[in-house]
């Protein structure tokens, strides 16, 4: 176990593998005009013609914000151009969630398995807290009491402003 864990690996256990279910069950957002993230397209912090940036409330970690194509598209029919506009909004944001005062990293992921509209997920991990490195900062999140809304809030203005000058795009 790595040291950063959040759990002891003392009476650990890992749950039974349930045996596989085929064909798999359609997920959130499989038809467009069921999808909830199409439905917000115009919600969000920051919005530029074809993204929006959006914060999730009650996290554990100072800050979790969620990018989305303002188009119904999951990451393999993402369009070539919207790909590469991915991937400078993943730096201009990774830049400016770094330089919050009380955050050292911006993690960033995507998992794909809940909703069919795709979102990458931009984690801050608090400055300081080295045992929530890597994969398990998720975990940890989970784990950690509500971080206060006003400072979370705060920092995703302060973000979403930051965006706005070095990419473009407008404060929702």
């Amino acid at each position: 176990m790595w040291d950063i864990s959040p759990f002891e690996p003392d009476g650990l256990r890992v749950t039974p593998l349930r045996p596989p279910v085929l064909p798999e069950p359609p997920r959130h957002g499989e038809d467009p005009s069921d999808c909830s993230s199409c439905r917000s397209k115009d919600q969000g912090i920051w919005l530029d013609d074809n993204w929006r940036l959006t914060r999730v409330a009650g996290a554990g970690v100072p800050l979790i914000l969620m990018l989305h194509p303002r188009d119904h598209h999951d990451l393999a029919d993402l369009p070539d151009a919207l790909a590469a506009e991915m991937g400078v909004l993943t730096k201009h944001l990774t830049l400016h969630i770094q330089a919050l005062p009380h955050v050292a990293r911006a993690h960033v992921s995507r998992f794909g398995d809940g909703a069919a509209h795709l979102h990458l997920w931009f984690f801050g991990r608090p400055e300081g807290q080295g045992q929530f490195f890597g994969s398990w900062l998720p975990v940890w999140d989970d784990l950690l009491p509500v971080y206060p809304d006003d400072v979370a809030d705060a920092d995703a203005a302060t973000v979403a402003d930051a965006l706005v000058a070095s990419f473009g795009g407008r404060r929702a």
